[in-house]
């Protein structure tokens, strides 16, 4: 039985104050939701704050990117996976479409990342989906073969057996859009029929997949009834903390 995981993407949102104002609230609205993970990826400046403010709680930090090497050097703006771990992260988000899109992530780096994020011990949340056009012309099986084949299969099984996947659709972020709960068990049921022919059964019934598009507290329970889907990766409703907690206990 695979574990649920809601994410909450915060994208670049929030102050360090602003963080631990939300804890404030957030936290006693989650204490005692046991039936799934829970994960909250601020901004970089936010994670001390959210560490802090998150102790002895069941919330997990992780960040929304990381450079695809541990050794420190000359690489001006990035930060390595064994810097967040320190931090006190346990996830990170690898190969978000708004990487793809707006800042050149490519398949392989997308390979990179998450072998480095391995490498220091976080669990990695990748992400994978297509766009408007992709899909409207039918080829949304074929975008999400070729990045699993570039980015995730070639992953070792011990690897593999340790990362997350979102299926994120690149048409419902943000648009308020949002893949129908049929829609969506086809693409996660596609996702790990890949993962079986690479990995093997075992495995593609122990990996997470996680959904992400406009997931909102009126249409998670539609999502989370479908059988290959195991959560959601939730960005703008993930700032409120009545939204977030609506959609964790859903």
């Amino acid at each position: 039985m695979r574990t649920p995981l809601i994410a909450g993407n915060w994208k670049m949102y929030k102050t360090p104050a602003e963080t631990k104002e939300f804890f404030s609230r957030f936290l006693p609205l989650v204490e005692k939701s046991t039936h799934a993970d829970i994960a909250i990826c601020p901004p970089f400046v936010d994670i001390a704050a959210a560490v802090e403010a998150a102790a002895g709680s069941r919330v997990g930090i992780g960040a929304q990117n990381c450079y695809w090497q541990n050794k420190e050097g000359a690489f001006t703006g990035e930060v390595t996976p064994a810097m967040l771990k320190a931090a006190g992260c346990a996830y990170v988000i690898i190969g978000h479409s708004e990487r793809r899109q707006y800042f050149g992530e490519t398949d392989e780096t997308v390979l990179r990342r998450t072998r480095a994020a391995l490498e220091a011990g976080l669990t990695p949340i990748v992400c994978v989906g297509e766009l408007l056009e992709e899909r409207e012309a039918g080829r949304t099986n074929e975008v999400l073969q070729r990045q699993f084949e570039g980015g995730i299969a070639g992953l070792s099984a011990e690897e593999f057996a340790r990362i997350v996947i979102a299926y994120e659709p690149v048409w419902a972020i943000g648009t308020g859009k949002v893949a129908t709960p049929e829609t969506a068990e086809e693409a996660h049921k596609f996702l790990r029929s890949l993962a079986a022919a690479k990995f093997g059964k075992a495995a593609a019934d122990a990996l997470r997949i996680l959904y992400g598009g406009s997931v909102k507290p009126d249409n998670i329970r539609g999502l989370m009834a479908q059988p290959d889907l195991d959560g959601a990766l939730v960005g703008g409703a993930s700032l409120k903390p009545e939204d977030f907690a609506a959609i964790i206990n859903f």
